[in-house]
């Protein structure tokens, strides 16, 4: 690897059990970090033939298109989903090195941390972003 990996901001991975659900919120996520370069951030919703559910292949590959060498921050809708994620991290060598599944809502999480990876922050930053969002009111 070259040495600006050290500088590559921290990647993320937002997985959906539909492909446009993953998708629609990478755009948002993208869209309310500014205007300056985002972080890189992967969308992998649905089953590689393009239904509802999880896939550890696409979760897998996802990942290893953001990872430039500062961790992965993973964002997850459901409960199945958390479960493929959770596997994936057990078997160790299927997702990057300093891969972390966030404990936050999917939405705000994804944008939360979307904007704290492409301001710089470090993954253990990106993922207290992403789960101090729960507390975000809306009263």
């Amino acid at each position: 690897m070259s040495g600006d990996a050290v500088s590559a901001p921290v990647g993320i991975v937002l997985v959906s059990h539909s492909a446009a659900v993953a998708a629609s919120v990478a755009e948002l996520a993208r869209g309310l970090a500014g205007g300056g370069p985002t972080a890189p951030v992967a969308a992998a919703g649905g089953t590689p033939d393009g239904g509802l559910g999880t896939s550890a292949e696409l979760i897998a590959e996802a990942a290893a298109s953001v990872d430039g060498g500062a961790g992965v921050a993973v964002l997850v809708d459901l409960g199945s989903a958390v479960l493929t994620v959770k596997a994936l991290l057990a078997e160790g060598d299927e997702l990057p090195d300093a891969t972390r599944l966030v404990d936050a809502p999917f939405v705000e999480g994804a944008v939360a941390a979307v904007v704290t990876a492409s301001a710089g922050g470090d993954l253990d930053a990106v993922v207290a972003a992403a789960s101090e969002a729960y507390g975000y009111r809306k009263e």
